[in-house]
Order: structure tokens, then sequence, then C-alpha cells
């Protein structure tokens, strides 16, 4: 954990005394928090750590959290009420003149508690800073997010047996979160997708009581969340004999992603592999049917900092992990989404989500 808090210091262009993470309660609690403690159970609400440019850690926690707390490589002060956390900042962090916080990951009513409690310091916004230091993986959080991905590959495997004609999306969800649960998952990354002929035209549909029948486009986007870290995985199948318009959906998205994976190394701009994807599918009949982006970061978040977008200009580094989910969308006929996990290597990638990419009828 030192070394996660020396690297976010060096990020950081002004010369600060420490880094101030603050939660508040759920669900206004920040991924920094646990990226810089290296916690992985308790909530942790209203907790505090302070971080210095040494990489040492002063955790401030309730009694609530104190057992949890004494797992983090930490100096740990308990105390009991709000008056008690006010009182160990004033006895023994009143010196720190320049400080950094995480304006992204704070509202504003607890940002006017921290200068209250800090009222001789000086606040910098680290924001970007702390997200730039996240997004490259070290090798625990590339283990936890490579066990997150097995776990969604063995639960897409059993998905087109729960497949039958009048079952529900919610049903499908249901069993999709407790397979990834029984499996080893603490809980789902995100509310799970499951969706059925044209409502898999919306990107971000959850799913509902409509009932697969057959010709249907399904849908199904899930991920879980192990240890803190994440995965996320979507195929697109359809239930009995596709069409020719659903196969030539389904086979432009494939290749779009294939030209994503090809483009993928060290030092090529998040913009530009969303260009060469997007472009590719412009090219086809489906122009302007691809309505998002290429992908996301993924990490302590599911949407972890970066992303392939027109917008997002990162340079790709070793060791950063992403998202590759080109998709394309005809409003009233449905929609083909196949996205996979990729970590950024030397020479191109590595997939970490292995389920058979090819349209599966069933």
């Amino acid at each position: 954990m030192e070394k996660r808090a020396e690297n976010i210091f060096k990020k950081i262009e002004k010369n600060l005394d420490a880094i101030v993470i603050k939660n508040a309660t759920c669900p206004f609690i920040d991924d920094n928090f646990f990226y810089v403690t290296g916690l992985e159970k308790g909530i942790f609400e209203e907790s505090l750590v302070i971080v210095h440019p040494d990489g040492t850690l002063d955790l401030l926690v309730s009694e609530l959290e104190a057992e949890s707390a004494s797992k983090a490589k930490a100096s740990i002060h308990v105390y009991k009420n709000k008056e008690g956390m006010e009182n160990i900042i004033k006895t023994s962090f009143s010196s720190l003149k320049n400080v950094g916080v995480s304006c992204a990951s704070i509202s504003h009513r607890d940002f006017c508690k921290l200068k209250e409690m800090f009222s001789k310091s000086k606040f910098t916004n680290i924001s970007e800073e702390l997200l730039k230091t996240r997004l490259v993986k070290d090798e625990m959080e590339i283990e936890r997010i490579k066990k997150a991905c097995n776990i969604s590959d063995k639960v897409m495997e059993k998905i087109p047996d729960m497949l039958y004609d009048g079952i529900c999306e919610f049903e499908i969800a249901a069993e999709i979160d407790y397979l990834m649960q029984k499996l080893g998952a603490d809980k789902p990354a995100f509310e799970t997708i499951s969706s059925f002929n044209k409502n898999t035209a919306e990107p971000h549909y959850s799913h509902g009581d409509t009932r697969l029948k057959k010709g249907d486009f399904a849908l199904f986007d899930f991920g879980a969340s192990l240890k803190k870290y994440n995965s996320d995985i979507t195929r697109t199948m359809v239930f009995g004999k596709a069409d020719k318009k659903q196969k030539e959906m389904h086979e432009t998205v494939l290749a779009a992603q294939q030209k994503g994976f090809d483009s993928i190394k060290p030092g090529i701009k998040t913009s530009d592999v969303h260009t060469i994807v997007s472009s590719y599918i412009d090219k086809t009949k489906f122009k302007g049917r691809f309505i998002h982006s290429t992908g996301h970061a993924l990490g302590l978040a599911v949407h972890d900092g970066a992303g392939f977008g027109h917008d997002s200009h990162v340079e790709l580094q070793e060791n950063m992990v992403f998202t590759v989910e080109p998709g394309v969308y005809i409003p009233g006929f449905g929609g083909v989404r196949i996205e996979d996990d990729i970590l950024v290597k030397k020479d191109g990638i590595e997939l970490l989500t292995t389920s058979p990419r090819t349209l599966l009828e069933i």
C-alpha cells in the first residue's frame, strides 16, 4: 500500500503535506479509501484516512469499524462520536498546511466539514491524479480482476441452459446474480442486464417482465465483484434461429471488437481505439448505430477513471485494464453488444474474459 501512496504523490505537481480521503454514508463511499488502505471488508462510513508522502497512513474510524480497520497497515485512531473525530484531528493533525482532496468523490457537505476540521489547511483538488494512479494496476489488483473475470465466464457458460420459451428477464437476472455469489463473488459488480427482443436496443436497460420467445435477441451484461475488484462481460444470443439481419449485426460487432483488440497497445491514445472501432462500424450498413464509447477502465469501480471514447485522450500503458464493448442498436428491433475485459500488455493485450464470442443460437 505504501507504493500506491507514493505513486499518487509522484503525479501531484504541488508539494502537499498529506492527502485526506473522507467517506460519508452509503452510497457516498470513496473507492480511493480502499485503494490506499487495501481494506477488503467493512463499509467505513464517516471514516477518514490521512495519506502521508512517505506512504504511511493514519486511519480514523468509529468503534463500529475498529476491528475491520485493524487489518490495514496504518496507525489506527478510534473515535466514539463526531466530537471524538474532531478532537483527534485537532490534536494530531492541525499542523497540516497543504492537503490534497478528491473533489470528485466527496459531497459539498462533507467538504465543508473537512474545512471545519482542518481549519488551518489549504485544500488542493487531486481527483485526476488519483484516477490516473489507479489506471495502472499492480499485481494484486490484476489477480483479483482475473478471478472476478473467471467467475463471469463460468456464469456465462451456464446461461444458454437457463433459457426457455416464456422465461422472464428478471428470472435470468436473479439466476446470474445467484450463480456469481455461489461461485465466490462478494456481490454483482452492478445491476445485471438481462434483456430480450427490442429491449436489447437499450444499452443501459436492466431487466423487467418481458418474456422470451423464439427469434428474440437475448443480451446479458453483468459482472462479479471480488474483494472490491470488478469484472464486466456482455454476450448477445438468439433464442432459436437467427435471421439474416441478426447475423449481420452480430458479425459487424464481432469484427469491430477484433479491430479494437488489434489496435490496443502501450502508447496509443484511448480516443484512437474508439475511432478505429466506430469508423469500422460506420462503414457498414449500421452507420450511426454505435451510440456509446468502445469501453472503459475497470478496477475498484466498474467505470474506473478513463474510457475508449472521442473525448478521452489517455495514453495506454502496460497493466491498464479496460473493457472493449462495441455495439449496434436498432430501436424497435434489437441490439447486439459483445464485451470483454482486457489487460494491456507490452506488445498488445491479454484477454481476461474468455467466453466464446461467436453467435449462439439456442
